[in-house]
């Protein structure tokens, strides 16, 4: 969680027209550009807790205010399952919800990750997504297959292994979740140059980010994975993953004991995982926890139970 004394967006960052707000925040020049259709605000958090606009200032922090037309519980959504992801054994950023204005819903902010942590840190980040490494156009997001991915991942990792152990884990944790948008874009290697090196020396899989469980918005009540798997989107079974380690290249047995920690881990966490309290007073929001972890213990139930 972030470590801040966290006080939330105050009127003098947030205004009372919040969409006027953003407007003007992204009329600056200065202002950092996002990908994405949600909108997500650059923002500096400052030692005191302040959320204040990334125009003049570090962009440190990402801002995800409500959807509307029935995605107002997206920031929500997306806290629970990256507390998921967490409790799953994932790297991930440090979130946290925050109260906003005139009676607007939860936010959530997101600390950067692909950034130096401080002015001692001489190290140069880059993060590039899966539409990048394999050389598509990010229209293109939906059009790729978890095996394809593994084929990009390998020559570049500098721990391949590794990354094909988390790229499975994750295949498997957006299924657990109902995850319908972990789409090419969702998905990244982050590439770090240490201090005096010519060269990058670490590639690894990037930190979880942008986890959603899709199901429960109006109108996706039966997403599919954004990735196909062993050529299926939906109706996924152990036997489905067991037929993408082999494709991949990882061992029987990595995957069998990565599926039983996963389904393991989250069993634990939807009974520990609840929102905070004062996002709980909402009453769609109890609703939507309760779709959320739900979904995700029922699949990991009944993943765990499938015979190979």
């Amino acid at each position: 969680m972030l470590h801040w004394p966290l006080r939330g967006a105050a009127r003098g960052a947030i205004e009372v027209n919040f969409e006027q707000n953003l407007a003007r925040i992204f009329a600056h020049a200065e202002t950092p550009r996002l990908s994405g259709v949600q909108i997500k605000a650059p923002m500096h958090l400052t030692a005191d807790g302040a959320l204040l606009p990334a125009i003049d200032l570090p962009f440190t922090h990402i801002l995800k205010p409500a959807g509307t037309a029935g995605f107002e519980m997206l920031p929500l959504v997306e806290w629970l399952c990256l507390e998921l992801g967490r409790a799953a054994g994932f790297a991930a950023p440090d979130i946290a919800l925050i109260p906003m204005p005139d009676g607007m819903f939860p936010a959530l902010i997101v600390e950067r990750f692909d950034i130096r942590q401080g002015a001692d840190d001489q190290r140069r980040l880059a993060l590039e997504d899966f539409c990048s490494v394999l050389d598509l156009p990010a229209s293109a997001k939906y059009d790729g297959t978890i095996e394809r991915m593994a084929r990009g991942l390998r020559p570049l990792s500098t721990h391949p292994s590794d990354d094909l152990d988390i790229l499975f884990r994750r295949a498997v944790f957006a299924w657990l979740i109902a995850g319908g948008d972990m789409h090419l874009k969702n998905l990244a290697l982050l590439k770090i140059a240490e201090p005096e090196a010519k060269a990058v020396t670490s590639v690894r899989f990037a930190p979880l980010y942008d986890a959603v469980t899709t199901r429960v918005f109006p109108g996706l009540g039966g997403d599919r994975m954004a990735l196909k798997l062993n050529g299926k989107d939906d109706r996924l079974t152990r036997r489905d993953f067991v037929a993408l380690a082999r494709t991949i290249g990882l061992p029987q047995g990595d995957a069998v004991r990565a599926i039983a920690e996963l389904t393991d881990r989250i069993t634990s966490a939807v009974e520990v995982i609840r929102l905070p309290g004062f996002a709980r007073e909402l009453e769609a929001a109890a609703t939507v926890q309760g779709q959320v972890l739900t979904l995700a213990s029922e699949r990991s139930a009944t993943l765990a139970g499938d015979e190979d």
